[in-house]
């Protein structure tokens, strides 16, 4: 009977046995007997069941003694904790096994090392009855034993996985979630190592942990052992991929972050293992080739169909891998629900916004969208944890599992170390609480008491400010909310944006800014890169090449850094609003801004007026400008051939003259963007100069549509500088003279069956020019996020007035 094995193979387990071997070990057999036939690699193993664990504790009396020592406690007192923990431990490492399932385990070890090789290395991991399941991670609160060799060792392992169940955090993680420790009860899965130890290995995600994103898969990789990932001891490799376009047989990596990984963890002697520094010309590349990325991202969305068909749910899944150094192979080593995003009942997001800024202190990597405020109180060790009170934000050089009892108490949570999957950023996403990884000088820049604010609402990017400031917290509930007749689009700037905001009730971007991924992304003028290799030979440039050589790191070829750069950034925008028309405007630098990029100073010329001079379409056929133009192109080629996002459509902004427009159209074609060879393709242009109304039948012979920049249109029409203070109350958007040639451009796109849409900032401000805009038929809308939950409701009403005239 299944009930009453000591010792049960990964072939005979499946998600009904988690009361029999814990979460963890049901998953591992059902993937080995499910998945490995549709060609995922799970290495091969035992469990040591439940049940034999409840035999140990019955035959050795510790029960009792268990249920004596915890009498009393109190669980938020963490010396008591401590205190009460390390006598349980102690009992349970000082009990013997019997005799029985002592050679029940060294009996299936044998039976392994004949499958493998004699003494074979194996990892010994903790798995809870309770353990993985939905609603409760229990991720860490157990031990794992590594590169474990011979019957000996193992017995000694698994004594300390029993004794696992009884950490502190163990302890106070039952305590919080309402678990009996005696309903609880100790599986030990035992599982052939793949030795990343000579390669890498890590964590992935088949949702975007921060912002419940679920159309990708997020990697982290590094070198060595996956603990050094999990434990958040190194800033690893990040790489995104797109769902949808990958089931399609697309390349469809759409983000690539070089991390740190300063250090990994490899195989030590006598059944142990060690922290060793990574060479630099290893820490420079990426932990993994793209195929690589690939073939895991096939994995992990097999993975989450089977389990999510297995759970008769959507159920994105948490999934640990590694590569096998001496095989080149990649292998599974364990899969559990994600907890944190799929268990929300209703669609409602909280809308974090600062009032005001103040002084940066640091910035590290944002966990989470929230934003907390509280005196920060900096700990070196867990022996300091009765420092924290409640509402303190705990800043560390990095935390383990060791940590999570205080944890819960902080208000936020900053971290020398780490990376979005590391142990800091996992907890504190299952509390619902900020934190900021890997700032990398926290605990020498802040002091115990400094009053501070924790703000991850702005994307990627975690700010840590002097001072308690303060925010909104808006609650949105998407089921509430109009659904207007009109097309409403949003304008997106940074990508890492993109993913925050797609959620939001929208049929696509109607403006996504290249020119925000180069500033923000890129920081380099595109001809320092192209001109690269004759910049190193003069002597005056290096130190700008050492900047250069910095930013590019694992790049040989500059110009691929900038297309790869620029693809990845358009890609995680089309990514989030797939698979609606993604809009993206070719760059709109003036010379004053691209001379404030790496090597800007070299190509740009002093203007007395940016804003009228050398700009938008007119530098893309210059001399000066066309190879870096050229590069925009290939990057939005790529996204669209190689990565598959045909719902992202180009456009060409500030273009003065009809012969601008055929020079520009042409050098599109060369650069490979043809709608000859690609029927689906369209190319927009930026309606904003008075000229592009007064002969837009002509233009629209070029384009499939116009997108209105009102600012610009307002600016031109009425000979106002949009950058002075002393004229800007001359006149606005809302004049009678722009009135008159948005509608103009209006009717004459529509009568041409053409795209009309608007993306400037008037509608937000002027009520009354949507009411103009929606009675003259524009087509789309497009609103900066922070103005799409109001503008629902403003169009709404106005399209009800204008029905009810």
């Amino acid at each position: 009977m299944k009930e009453k094995a000591l010792i049960l193979w990964f072939s005979e387990l499946s998600l009904k046995d988690v009361g029999l071997v814990g979460g963890k070990n049901a998953s591992l057999g059902e993937m080995y007997s499910g998945l490995k036939a549709s060609g995922i690699e799970v290495p091969n193993g035992f469990a040591i069941t439940a049940y034999a664990y409840r035999l140990f504790l019955q035959k050795a009396g510790l029960e009792g003694k268990i249920k004596e020592i915890l009498l009393g406690l109190k669980k938020d007192d963490v010396g008591d904790l401590r205190t009460r923990g390390e006598k349980i431990r102690n009992l349970i490492l000082q009990a013997e096994l019997s005799s029985e399932l002592t050679g029940e385990i060294k009996k299936a070890y044998h039976k392994l090392c004949e499958i493998y090789e004699e003494d074979t290395d194996v990892a010994v991991r903790s798995s809870a009855t309770a353990e993985d399941l939905p609603g409760a991670s229990f991720a860490g609160e157990q031990e794992t034993f590594l590169n474990i060799s011979g019957g000996n060792n193992l017995l000694g392992a698994v004594r300390k996985c029993f004794a696992s169940l009884f950490t502190d955090r163990a302890i106070s993680y039952r305590e919080d979630k309402g678990f009996s420790h005696f309903k609880v009860y100790l599986s030990v899965g035992v599982q052939k190592m793949a030795r990343s130890d000579l390669a890498s290995s890590g964590v992935a995600f088949t949702i975007d942990t921060e912002t419940g994103f679920d159309k990708v898969v997020i990697i982290n990789s590094s070198y060595g052992l996956g603990e050094i990932v999990v434990q958040g001891k190194v800033t690893p490799d990040e790489f995104i991929v797109f769902k949808p376009a990958l089931e399609e047989g697309f390349a469809a990596i759409i983000s690539k972050k070089l991390g740190e990984k300063n250090t990994r963890i490899v195989y030590g002697q006598n059944n142990s293992t060690k922290e060793e520094k990574v060479p630099k010309d290893l820490k420079d590349k990426f932990s993994l080739r793209e195929e690589e990325v690939l073939i895991l991202s096939k994995w992990c969305v097999k993975i989450e169909k089977y389990f999510s068909e297995k759970y008769g749910k959507y159920q994105p899944m948490d999934i640990e891998w590694a590569k096998d150094g001496k095989l080149n192979k990649l292998f599974i080593i364990q899969a559990r629900p994600e907890t944190v995003h799929s268990e929300k009942k209703e669609k409602v997001f909280d809308e974090y916004k600062l009032l005001k800024t103040g002084k940066i202190i640091t910035k590290g990597i944002a966990v989470g969208t929230k934003i907390a405020e509280g005196s920060a109180k900096v700990l070196k060790t867990t022996k300091e944890i009765n420092k924290i009170q409640r509402g303190d934000v705990l800043v560390t050089k990095i935390t383990d599992p060791d940590w999570e009892p205080v944890m819960k108490v902080a208000s936020a949570i900053v971290t020398d170390e780490g990376g979005r999957t590391s142990h800091a950023a996992i907890v504190s996403r299952e509390l619902g609480i900020p934190c900021v990884v890997g700032t990398r000088n926290a605990t020498a820049v802040l002091r115990d008491g400094d009053e501070i604010t924790v703000d991850c609402s702005t994307g990627d990017e975690g700010i840590i400010y002097e001072g308690k400031l303060k925010f909104s917290v808006t609650a949105h509930r998407l089921r509430d909310l109009p659904k207007p007749k009109t097309k409403i689009m949003v304008n997106i700037g940074t990508p890492d944006e993109a993913f925050k905001y797609f959620y939001l009730p929208v049929e696509g971007v109607g403006l996504g800014r290249i020119e925000f991924i180069i500033n923000n992304v890129i920081k380099i003028h595109p001809n320092a890169l192209i001109n690269f290799k004759t910049l190193k030979k003069d002597p005056k440039n290096a130190d700008l090449i050492e900047k250069l050589e910095r930013q590019t790191k694992g790049y040989q070829d500059k110009k691929e850094f900038y297309i790869d750069k620029l693809s990845e950034g358009i890609a995680k925008i089309a990514s989030s609003f797939w698979p609606h028309d993604v809009i993206i405007r070719f760059s709109d630098f003036k010379t004053n801004e691209y001379r404030q990029l790496l090597g800007g100073e070299l190509y740009e010329p002093q203007e007395q007026n940016p804003m009228l001079g050398f700009r938008g379409a007119s530098r893309y056929y210059s001399p000066e400008f066309r190879q870096a133009f050229g590069l925009e192109c290939q990057a939005i080629l790529r996204v669209r051939v190689k990565m598959g996002f045909s719902n992202v459509i180009p456009m060409v902004p500030f273009l003065r003259t009809l012969e601008e427009a055929e020079k520009v159209i042409n050098i599109i074609n060369e650069f490979g963007l043809s709608r000859e060879r690609d029927s689906s393709l369209k190319i927009y242009m930026m309606c904003e100069i008075p000229s592009n109304v007064i002969l837009a039948e002509e233009f629209l012979k070029f384009f499939d549509g116009f997108s209105i920049g009102s600012n610009d249109l307002a600016q031109l029409t009425l000979g106002i500088d949009r950058d002075s203070n002393i004229v800007d109350k001359v006149g606005n958007e809302n004049d009678k003279a722009v009135r008159k040639l948005i509608k103009e451009a209006i009717e004459v796109c529509l009568s041409k069956n053409k795209y009309i849409g608007i993306c400037g900032q008037a509608p937000s401000d002027f009520p009354d020019f949507t009411e103009f805009l929606i009675k003259n038929r524009i087509e789309s809308i497009s609103l900066n996020p922070d103005s799409i939950f109001k503008m629902l409701n403003v169009i709404s009403q106005v399209e009800k007035n204008i029905g009810n005239l």
